[in-house]
């Protein structure tokens, strides 16, 4: 579990310097990494305690092929008990590695604002907040002040309708829960989401409608999908090709 090829459709790789995390809005009633946890406690011997894992830190530099890479896909990144000084060692592996993009997800929008300040924010870091309700929007706005050169949204599981302020936000992603307890989602929620991004010129990925497991519901939307990235990621691929360092 410290880093993987993966199934979650706007990602490539999975990277998790640290485990474990504890809840702090609906959107976490049935997570997934605790899922997990329990399903594998060979692989968790904290359970789903916070746990650093400084052995895992300089993963990234060894995998060759340009990646999208998902950090903490098990954990939260701001957690509260995250060392200052461990969050720099991340930050600076990703600032070594610019072959890679890496997408940083959070709920701590809080922390990770008091903290931002302090970090060093490398240009192929993409960083976002989980909005899975009209209640956490105001995460947006902690976000846009944020210095990411990308900065998206997570609205899954989506829990409701919403409406965001997408000034200053690149990309929203979109999806239901998955599960044996799942919460539905409803149609309307996701296709006024999409307009919401459609007026902004906001990228739009649809992830999936989920259902008793992750697949269930698909990921078809009007007949399609839709697996827009921020242009970013584009330009990230061509700077490689032409050989030319995007971090650079």
């Amino acid at each position: 579990m410290s880093s993987t090829n993966t199934a979650i459709e706007w990602t490539d790789k999975t990277w998790n310097p640290t485990t474990g995390c504890n809840k702090v809005s609906p959107g976490c009633k049935h997570c997934y990494a605790e899922t997990l946890t329990k399903r594998f406690p060979q692989s968790f011997s904290n359970g789903f305690a916070f746990t650093l894992h400084p052995e895992r830190l300089e993963e990234p530099k060894r995998w060759r092929k340009p990646s999208r890479v998902f950090v903490n896909s098990m954990s939260d990144l701001f957690h509260e008990h995250m060392p200052l000084l461990f969050l720099k060692s991340i930050f600076q592996v990703v600032k070594e590695s610019p072959r890679h993009i890496f997408q940083i997800l959070t709920k701590r929008h809080e922390r990770m604002l008091e903290l931002a300040p302090e970090l060093e924010w490398p240009c192929n870091m993409w960083v976002g907040v989980s909005v899975e309700n009209q209640d956490y929007a105001h995460r947006v706005d902690y976000l846009r002040q944020v210095p990411a050169a990308v900065r998206f949204l997570s609205c899954e599981p989506l829990l409701g309708s919403l409406r965001l302020d997408l000034e200053n936000i690149h990309w929203v992603i979109v999806g239901g829960e998955s599960g044996k307890e799942h919460r539905p989602i409803r149609v309307e929620w996701v296709r006024n989401i999409r307009a919401q991004a459609r007026e902004a010129d906001v990228a739009f990925f649809f992830k999936q409608w989920g259902g008793k497991h992750p697949k269930a519901g698909g990921r078809v939307l009007d007949g399609r999908t839709w697996d827009e990235l921020p242009e970013a990621w584009d330009q990230h691929l061509k700077c490689f090709q032409q050989g030319v360092s995007p971090s650079g």
